[in-house]
């Protein structure tokens, strides 16, 4: 029987260190579903695009800076960021096997073998929070995309990264002048007030429009020099 197109079709189904995991074709779109919440699909990118070009303008000219993308979803960050040659070193951590193993042989490869390939990407698989608590690892920038933004997230655990230990960290990994640019699917200004708390300056929130409903946003905070 033919497929419909109207209806989405799974692609692969696994249990992962954090539930369930799910990738989907509809139509032509690639889509993640974590835990039965819909996360990312491959239909823009732009939101994803800008969150990686806002922190590197907010680093003003720094040369071969070395950036943390913190999920690697459907790829659109890290394929941003390899095709830019202003980066540096371009490090990748992702706490789902599922999705790393769909980008490396799976329905997801077309959309980030270049930027794999690229002896700048390194990918860590691990849990994004448990990294910044506990690397020593230092960055330029953190572009971090693991939820649907401060006050959704995916699993209840991810809440400490936007606490003001979580930040405190955060700050803790980024050299002097770096930045700090957080994805959200909508605006959260309690957000911007923490960033302040948390010692960040420069704190804004870039807009992305939307067809439909409120805008998805970057917020950028830079830690002192």
């Amino acid at each position: 029987m033919p497929i419909s197109y109207d209806t989405p079709e799974v692609l692969d189904r696994r249990e992962g260190p954090y539930g369930e995991v799910v990738l989907r074709r509809h139509g032509g779109l690639l889509q993640i579903i974590a835990n039965g919440c819909f996360l990312m699909d491959t239909s823009d990118g732009r939101s994803e695009r800008l969150l990686v070009d806002a922190a590197l303008t907010a680093l003003d000219g720094r040369p071969a800076p070395h950036v943390l993308i913190g999920g690697l979803g459907v790829g659109f960050s890290l394929a941003h960021a390899a095709a830019d040659p202003r980066w540096g070193r371009i490090t990748v951590v992702e706490r789902e096997p599922a999705v790393i193993d769909w980008h490396l042989d799976g329905p997801l490869a077309d959309l980030s073998r270049p930027a794999l390939a690229d002896p700048r990407t390194a990918i860590v698989r691990a849990d994004l929070l448990d990294y910044v608590n506990e690397t020593s690892d230092t960055f330029d920038a953190l572009c971090l995309d693991i939820d649907n933004g401060p006050a959704w997230t995916v699993t209840e655990g991810n809440g400490g990264l936007y606490s003001p230990a979580g930040l405190a960290n955060c700050a803790r990994m980024l050299r002097p002048g770096g930045v700090l640019a957080v994805w959200s699917a909508q605006p959260s200004p309690n957000f911007e007030g923490t960033l302040g708390n948390a010692g960040f300056q420069q704190v804004r929130t870039e807009e992305i429009p939307v067809a439909r409903g409120v805008p998805d946003v970057v917020h950028l905070a830079v830690r002192p020099g």
